[in-house]
């Protein structure tokens, strides 16, 4: 199946253009994405496993929920269509808070060249985590971390969970971001 996305230029601002995500991934053209970090007052976050299929990090600990906006979709229409496939949660725009636009590249060794513009947003868990409804293609489990297991897990010193190895203070930036938001 076909996945058409939107091609952005190197300043995050869309070109008109769209193609398949095969060929983006192949180019490393930009395109926009979506990251949303569930959380808890407690706080804990909210962390999918990767489903052992996925062609990048399988079987890794990764942010709540993240994806690819289709063309023609709004970052917001994006952000709550990926929460709805990959968790079975209907979440309003209003209650998606966008902290942050960042530019990222990564070049994996199966070729692909992922160079997005990952919007991230912060949302408020809920409801349980049993009332989840996970996609068994795109995930494989979740699981609420406390932020001591996710420091843990940054310092690969977790005895029995691995989170993507991205730039490791990004966690930290989530993290904090958290904190700010419910010291507010």
């Amino acid at each position: 199946m076909l996945e058409i996305l939107d091609i952005w230029n190197e300043n995050g601002k869309p070109t008109g253009q769209s193609a398949d995500k095969a060929l983006l991934h192949q180019k490393g053209l930009f395109h926009p994405t979506v990251h949303i970090w569930f959380y808890t007052p407690t706080p804990n976050i909210l962390l999918q496993k990767r489903a052992a299929n996925k062609q990048t990090f399988p079987n890794l600990w990764d942010v709540s929920v993240s994806g690819h906006v289709a063309s023609g979709e709004t970052v917001l229409e994006g952000a709550t269509r990926e929460i709805e496939e990959e968790i079975g949660l209907s979440v309003k725009p209003e209650d998606l808070d966008l902290i942050s636009v960042q530019k990222n590249v990564n070049k994996f060794s199966n070729g692909i060249i992922d160079a997005e513009f990952q919007h991230v947003f912060l949302c408020e868990l809920l409801v349980a985590v049993e009332a989840l409804r996970i996609q068994k293609e795109e995930v494989d489990s979740v699981r609420l971390f406390s932020f001591g297991e996710l420091k843990k897990c940054q310092e690969h010193k977790h005895p029995d969970f691995s989170i993507v190895p991205a730039d490791m203070e990004y966690y930290t930036f989530i993290m904090q971001a958290i904190n700010d938001k419910l010291l507010n």
